[in-house]
């Protein structure tokens, strides 16, 4: 991981960070409250050599005193030292548990020794400090003493008495709330990046690369908004997310430039990844910019096409298929008219026998001489197999990857159950990509002055209000009736983007829809 890979972690999990360090900071504040203040002593005694006053007499008793100097300070802990003054003192302890309150330190290249005693109490701490450095002396000079009898020639001064301290020297307020902080910093970075590191889910197109090397022909933002308005495309066309299904539409045009996919499935690895919204969205888009679109609901098991386009979806797929119906008796125009919606019909015991039935195949066929492009809306890939088995009558197959729903192992194995059937994936469309700062673009209106040149224009907040108020109050979609036979006192039947006074005209004339196709 890059350095910028690890802020964009801080930036993405910037609360976890900040609660963990608010409670680093908390617990060393309540831990200084609660602790009790401790007060420490200190006594220093210098030590020296008494002998000649010659130079190296005096040269010679310095570096003696160096060397030794820690030593000395080694004795301060020892019961030797400690066991008179405890009884001096009348302590009810042990020699072991005053050394634990007491710390002898020797700075470099020098003959101090400096005695700290540390007490809840401040004058038993100056009483332990001062009394310690008395039976110091004292073992040293006996340690030291010649056997001849005569005096020791190693002196020690007490050149700092100890005092009663004023202020504790624990806890340290200001100490504790720094480590506090740094160490709630450091766990909160740490555990983010942990989290990241163990979080396998697919969040956006970058996680889609560490997985597959199929191309990413589509990134549609995440909208809190998507199950109020999920025809975005028809309901506030002008919108930064209706923009990505027409980008998402030109790329799907210029797939297989050469061998264009007439008939493409669009399916997702699990359920609620926004795979039915994306095909309706995509079809809408698709029909707007001319193209004859062929919607089918495949999803026979959990349909919800024709409650999303407001049609009836009684009758539909599983009609045809089973030779109750024809194809062009159940299918419904939408919107312009160059958008027909097949529905699922009622839901089969057999959706996957069915959808892999020779009737499916011929159904195909057929649609394919009538419209450009046939969109075709199946289950998930891993709960059931309907759609690997569409995948492989059709030219392509479009995955749909909800960010933040679907987890890498899940995706590669929607990969390898459409590789299995030798299904063509067409590309991978990542649905509810959350908005980033740094890769959002500022939408602007493009519209045209007073002057009659073009310029864009950025929508007031009142505008964008008024946009989102007004979209409830949209006109329906024009939804045409079901295709009739051309009996007496019906209409005559429609063909992909043929208009009602159209098809009048050709019925009048004696001509089929195909003919009518071919004179067009």
């Amino acid at each position: 991981m890059e350095l910028r890979d690890y802020l964009s972690i801080v930036i993405k999990r910037w609360v976890s960070i900040a609660a963990l360090t608010v409670i680093g900071v908390g617990a060393a504040v309540a831990g200084t409250l609660l602790a009790k203040p401790t007060y420490t002593a200190v006594t220093q005694v210098y030590v020296s050599v008494q002998g000649s006053s010659s130079t190296n007499d005096l040269l010679q008793g310095a570096n003696f005193t160096r060397q030794q100097v820690a030593s000395y300070a080694r004795l301060v802990t020892t019961p030797l030292v400690l066991g008179p003054v405890i009884d001096e003192l009348g302590l009810d302890m042990r020699a072991d548990d005053l050394a634990g309150r007491i710390t002898a330190e020797t700075p470099p290249s020098s003959a101090i020794v400096s005695i700290s005693v540390s007490d809840e109490s401040p004058s038993l701490a100056a009483a332990l400090a001062n009394a310690v450095a008395g039976e110091f002396r004292t073992a040293v000079s006996e340690l030291d003493a010649p056997t001849d009898g005569t005096p020791s020639n190693v002196k020690l001064t007490v050149v700092r008495d100890a005092a009663a301290p004023e202020e504790p020297s624990s806890p340290n307020p200001k100490l504790n709330v720094a480590l506090g902080l740094l160490v709630g910093l450091a766990v909160g970075v740490a555990v983010a990046v942990l989290r990241e590191l163990l979080d396998t889910r697919v969040r956006d197109e970058a996680s889609v690369a560490n997985v597959t090397d199929t191309s990413v022909v589509g990134v549609i933002a995440f909208d809190e908004d998507v199950d109020s308005r999920p025809l975005i495309v028809q309901t506030d066309p002008q919108s930064p997310r209706a923009e990505a299904f027409r980008r998402l539409r030109t790329n799907v045009q210029f797939l297989e430039v050469d061998d264009r996919p007439s008939t493409i499935v669009v399916t997702s690895s699990l359920p609620g990844e926004g795979k039915s919204t994306t095909t309706i969205n995509l079809a809408i888009a698709l029909a707007d910019a001319g193209t004859r679109v062929l919607l089918v609901d495949a999803d026979l098991r959990r349909p919800s096409v024709a409650k999303r386009l407001g049609i009836e979806g009684s009758v539909g797929l599983t009609t045809v298929l089973i030779g109750r119906a024809s194809l062009t008796d159940v299918v419904q125009p939408w919107g312009n008219g160059r958008l027909h919606v097949l529905p699922s019909g009622q839901i089969p015991p057999n959706p996957s026998e069915l959808l892999g039935s020779k009737a499916m195949s011929t159904l195909l066929e057929q649609a394919l001489g009538l419209y450009d492009i046939v969109l075709i809306d199946t289950p998930p890939l891993l709960p059931v197999t309907d759609a690997a088995i569409l995948g492989r009558l059709s030219g392509g197959v479009l995955l749909v990857v909800g960010a933040g729903r679907v987890h890498r192992n899940q995706l590669a194995e929607a990969l390898g159950a459409l590789d299995a059937v030798d299904a063509h994936v067409l590309g991978i469309v990542v649905n509810r990509e959350p908005r980033r700062q740094s890769s959002a673009y500022q939408y602007y209106e493009y519209t045209s002055d007073r002057s009659g040149s073009s310029a864009p224009r950025k929508p007031s907040r009142r505008t964008r209000s008024t946009k989102v108020r007004s979209a409830a109050r949209l006109a329906a979609p024009e939804v045409a009736p079901p295709l009739q036979s051309g009996a007496a006192g019906h209409a005559a039947p429609l063909w992909p983007g043929e208009s009602m006074s159209e098809a009048a005209l050709r019925e009048r004339r004696g001509l089929s829809p195909q003919h009518q196709r071919g004179a067009r």
